[in-house]
């Protein structure tokens, strides 16, 4: 019998959520996600060195300021992983827009043409990248915007059915609703736990699913963010999953049928009343009255600054101050 990635695989597309070029080769998926945190990780590991020397002699080179050459490692940085990644993957690296640009629609959006440039300089075509965006009103814009120049986009941190149907109407390629963080405030403020077929995060992106189908959006949906298998399975039949390599093992390591949970033809019976509004003031609105997702969307911003800071402050200490990481 076959394992449960290999089952899963032929009803989901499925993409490896690490910045860890070893754990890609392993697991040979069709697609990989970074972020700032799965880089902080990654480039702290010896074999990486050369791709954090390089972002830092290319900051050096084409900076004015301290500021500046921090900012421009950290893109060269984000890029030079994702390359990498692509001599991998036969699909598409999703690459992060810095979370502090999350409410500057223009400097977002300045960023995005910045990264695909610097993929265009290694090679890489602009297709065969997606530009991580928060799910903030800010970051929606710039996903519409950047989407009809051609470069596509990966609405992250997204939390909840505003944030996705904004995302639609906006005509971004992907969006990534994170499951586990979801599961992780209902089970903190709830004070209980929860069976895969129960849990909140699930839940929220199978009603995503149904809503996106029912209305025939082109966005294609990306679970993420898992913290258990069983996540996992509940939403096969999603149009992708992003998975982290623990869960990627085991997997691949249990064999075992995998039952389709999603498919659009279901999603199509059922009887959806109207579409939500997308206006500005209706999307603030909707995502104030979510407690969870406005928590979660803000937690995560913050996250993910701080990793990128814990990044940059490793890379001060290690490249910019006379010192070198051991090799």
């Amino acid at each position: 019998m076959a394992s449960k990635l290999k089952k899963l695989r032929q009803l989901t597309t499925v993409v490896a959520d690490t910045g860890e070029i070893a754990e890609i080769k392993k697991h040979k998926p069709q697609d990989a996600t970074t972020n700032p945190s799965l880089l902080y990780k990654a480039a702290e590991l010896p074999e990486y060195q050369d791709l954090v020397k390089d972002a830092v002699d290319y900051g050096k080179k084409t900076s004015h300021t301290e500021d500046e050459m921090m900012d421009k490692i950290f893109t060269k940085l984000c890029v030079n992983f994702g390359a990498e990644i692509l001599k991998i993957v036969p699909g598409r690296v999703s690459t992060e827009v810095d979370a502090h640009l999350s409410f500057n629609k223009e400097a977002s959006i300045a960023k995005a043409k910045e990264i695909i440039d610097l993929y265009a300089s290694l090679g890489v075509k602009k297709e065969r990248v997606l530009i991580k965006l928060a799910s903030t009103w800010e970051g929606i814009r710039a996903g519409e915007e950047l989407e009809k120049e051609g470069i596509h986009c990966n609405m992250t941190l997204m939390f909840g059915l505003a944030q996705a149907a904004a995302a639609a109407e906006a005509k971004v390629t992907l969006i990534s609703p994170f499951v586990g963080r979801i599961l992780d405030w209902h089970m903190k403020n709830e004070n209980k736990k929860f069976e895969p077929h129960d849990d909140p995060g699930v839940l929220s992106v199978k009603k995503i699913y149904q809503y996106y189908k029912y209305f025939d959006y082109k966005t294609q949906i990306m679970g993420a963010s898992f913290r258990n298998s069983g996540e996992i399975l509940e939403l096969a039949g999603i149009d992708l999953l992003t998975i982290a390599p623990a869960l990627l093992k085991e997997l691949e390591e249990v064999d075992g049928d995998v039952v389709r949970k999603l498919d659009p033809a279901s999603a199509k019976k059922l009887i959806i009343d109207h579409k939500l509004p997308v206006d500005e003031a209706s999307f603030r609105w909707m995502l104030n009255e979510d407690q969870m997702a406005t928590e979660k969307l803000s937690d995560g911003i913050r996250v993910f600054y701080k990793d990128k800071c814990r990044l940059m402050d490793s890379i001060k200490e290690n490249f910019l101050s006379g010192k070198r990481l051991a090799m």
